[in-house]
């Protein structure tokens, strides 16, 4: 009969047990809206959310703490099986006699219970669960495994989180470094945590520490001089934000919160406990950082974005100087003017048009439709290159450009990069007129250090759940890339980009042990500075400017030379590589023939294509006013293409020593009217 009991007893318990959550998840548990971000190498970037910031181990669980909460919260607590019938007589029976709720009745295990597995609602249905799951805590953990679950996840206040959070936020000090009263302030806190806090009452946290002495006394725990040392000692406060509370990172932290959706269902978000292994270089995070703020100075602002061709992974991102007094984004949500790094649409598609680097052109003063763009220093080197012509960052020339080539085949190319903003078909878009995000131009540039091949940019490296199963990776569920043009027309690119360094605008970005490519780019009055180039392992943009738009009364100079301050050092920890040679392109252009124009009075006199309308010797067009005036890039220059693949060919012709007298001609208008 007995052994019969014993049976059925043993089957009663077992099938309760298969109707409860697993024990052992306790020590995964994590609160919903909880997300820790780390760097590529596991560091703690930071952590959102109601998290557990440090936790306790069983192996470093002080003596003083564990005695403190046993004493404050289950003084039988190595004695009972989950639930203690003496310890509930005892608290009601020190409640009724002093005629207030003096001491709890529940457990440490059951508490545990009601953390992790429960709602915190008044009812019999949750008492009775909470008893049952206590029960099941106490067969599949040992003691200290709960009692140290416990202490990493109970609420102590003021954004603490366990035990090991109190300390710090309280005392700026490890859970093995607390004296008795300070451990006993702790241990008082869990009945009303946000009421008892010392950071918010401290006469009642006081109150607190003193019944939880009274307590360790009465257990053995310590003796009346002990608690007399300790109830004299003052509160001694050394409050300090919780550990992770602040990003190391702050704007790629919030551009990985903006990201999560994308990647991850409603249902996984709202569970929370996420752990995301990012992809920042936090050593490469804070030379990006200390650039910027070296290079704006006073009220000006500025924004970096680094990131590898290959894979689009994001290793530094930079969106501003301070985050605590402006938290807008300004790589990945600023639209500013690209200025002349939009040149490269251009150029791009004039090579997958069928034209070749050595094509000659003409750098004169031109009007498009009433829109007369301008050289920077009003400077125009005539008959050039079109390498020539992008390593100086002649306007005239791209404007020239996009005519011959067309609108839609340009901005085809752009939206083929990752452009996605509309852009018009208006002549100004070739030198960035339309606003552009700092983080697209970065990956569309990336794209073509990429021979060609455009990888979405993330900042991702693997996604895990709350039990550390793995919700998302890079190398499974990422982009894998997809081709935006032609490897040979990329690497002729890349090749005409390095021209622009070695000799042309982007001087200032030349590192000394390896090639760079990249491009300039000034928006109008030098509102917007920018610099974005490559190494063949990384491709980063520069922007610099004033959130008002306002004029910086500088060139992109400045941004090459930022450029080159925050990847100096970094490419030192990189080995150096060559890029791909210059392709042999064929000359396959096919100009569509030209539809003749009437002569004369029916001509626009503002469109020097006009048959008649412009010839060498006719004057140029008239000097615009100031807000006409379009991006100055830097001094021109006639240093002839260099590196693998350059012709020697002869300079290009200087522009004539006087300028032309201006004829009387009305200014264009600043938005210029479509293309007929």
């Amino acid at each position: 009969m007995g052994a019969g009991i014993a049976l059925g007893q043993a089957a009663l318990v077992s099938g309760i047990d298969a109707l409860l959550p697993d024990a052992r998840r306790v020590g995964s548990f994590n609160r919903p809206g909880t997300l820790t971000i780390l760097s590529a190498d596991g560091q703690v970037i930071q952590k959102i959310g109601p998290a557990t910031r440090e936790k306790l181990t069983t192996d470093s669980l002080p003596a003083l703490v564990e005695r403190a909460f046993i004493a404050a919260e289950d003084r039988r607590f190595y004695q009972h099986s989950g639930i203690d019938p003496v310890g509930i007589g005892r608290a009601m029976v020190r409640n009724i006699t002093q005629r207030s709720v003096e001491e709890g009745a529940s457990t440490i295990t059951q508490q545990l219970a009601r953390t992790v597995f429960l709602s915190q609602d008044i009812s019999l249905i949750r008492k009775l669960k909470e008893a049952a799951l206590a029960g099941k805590l106490e067969r599949q953990l040992s003691k200290r495994q709960i009692l140290t679950e416990y202490l990493n996840v109970v609420y102590l206040g003021s954004s603490a989180y366990g035990v090991a959070d109190a300390a710090w936020i309280y005392f700026s000090k490890t859970p093995s470094q607390l004296t008795l009263p300070e451990a006993a302030l702790i241990a008082g806190l869990p009945p009303a945590p946000s009421v008892y806090s010392p950071l918010v009452n401290p006469d009642l946290a006081l109150q607190r520490r003193s019944i939880v002495l009274q307590r360790m006394q009465e257990a053995g725990f310590i003796d009346g001089m002990q608690r007399a040392e300790a109830e004299a000692t003052p509160l001694a406060l050394q409050p300090a934000e919780p550990k992770y509370w602040i990003s190391q990172a702050p704007w790629f932290s919030s551009w990985v919160q903006q990201e999560l959706p994308d990647v991850l269902s409603r249902e996984q978000l709202e569970v929370g406990g996420l752990t995301v292994r990012s992809t920042l270089n936090l050593t490469w995070q804070q030379q990006a950082q200390t650039t910027i703020n070296q290079y704006a100075p006073g009220p000006m602002e500025g924004a970096l974005v680094a990131m590898e061709p290959g894979t689009g992974v994001v290793r530094a991102m930079v969106g501003g100087k301070d985050f605590n007094k402006s938290q807008f984004n300004r790589a990945a949500q600023a639209l500013r003017s690209p200025g002349s790094t939009f040149k490269l649409f251009v150029y791009l598609t004039a090579l997958k048009e069928g034209m070749l680097p050595e094509r000659t052109v003409v750098d004169t003063p031109r009007c498009f439709a009433g829109y007369c763009p301008r050289n920077f220093g009003g400077r125009y080197l005539g008959r050039v290159s079109l390498v020539v012509a992008l390593q100086n960052s002649l306007n005239t020339v791209a404007v020239s450009l996009l005519k011959e080539l067309g609108f839609d085949k340009v901005i085809e190319t752009a939206k083929s990069l990752g452009i996605t903003r509309d852009l018009g078909r208006f002549y100004p878009m070739a030198i960035g007129a339309y606003e552009q995000t700092l983080l697209d131009m970065t990956a569309a540039y990336a794209a073509i250090t990429n021979r060609g091949i455009f990888v979405k940019p993330t900042p991702f490296e693997e996604i895990l759940g709350p039990d550390g199963q793995l919700l998302w990776s890079r190398r499974v569920d990422g982009d894998r890339g997809r081709r935006a043009v032609g490897s040979d027309i990329a690497d002729a690119m890349v090749w005409m980009l390095q021209q622009v360094v070695q000799g042309g605008t982007g001087g200032g970005a030349a590192l000394a042990d390896r090639p760079v490519a990249g491009k300039t780019g000034t928006s109008e009055g030098g509102r917007d500075l920018w610099f974005i180039g490559s190494i063949p392992q990384l491709t980063t943009g520069v922007w610099l400017g004033y959130d008002d738009s306002r004029e910086t009364g500088n060139t992109s100079v400045v941004a090459t030379l930022a450029w080159r301050s925050f990847m100096a050092p970094i490419s030192k920890t990189l080995p150096v590589r060559q890029f791909p040679p210059k392709p042999q392109l064929q000359n396959t252009y096919n100009p569509a023939p030209r539809k003749a124009r009437p002569a004369g009075p029916a001509a626009d006199p503002g469109d020097r294509n006009a048959p008649g309308a412009w010839s060498p010797g006719t004057p140029a067009a008239p000097a615009l006013p100031e807000r006409y005036v379009p991006v100055p890039e830097g001094t021109p220059s006639t240093a002839p293409p260099s590196g693998p693949g350059a012709n020697p060919a002869a300079p290009a012709a200087a522009p004539p020593s006087a300028p032309p007298a201006p004829v009387a001609v009305p200014p264009p208008p600043l938005a210029a009217p479509p293309a007929p």
